[in-house]
């Protein structure tokens, strides 16, 4: 059940992500945001589900392009 809800929070976040980085043509949230959406479907530990997306939250504040 927690893997549900948090690949559903993921996904949230990345087409959020993919959406400003579509509209500002800024291609660093844009990956950041398909690759939130899609690692979700093939990671099953929860523990590594949270840490892999919020490592992927934090690359577009850190790498600016």
């Amino acid at each position: 059940m927690a893997s549900l809800f948090w690949g559903l929070l993921f996904g949230s976040i990345g087409f959020g992500f993919f959406v400003y980085g579509k509209k500002q043509q800024k291609p660093v949230p844009l990956a950041c945001g398909l690759a939130l959406m899609v690692f979700p479907y093939f990671i099953s530990n929860t523990f590594v589900l949270v840490g892999i997306g919020a490592a992927l939250m934090a690359v577009p504040y850190f790498v600016r392009a």
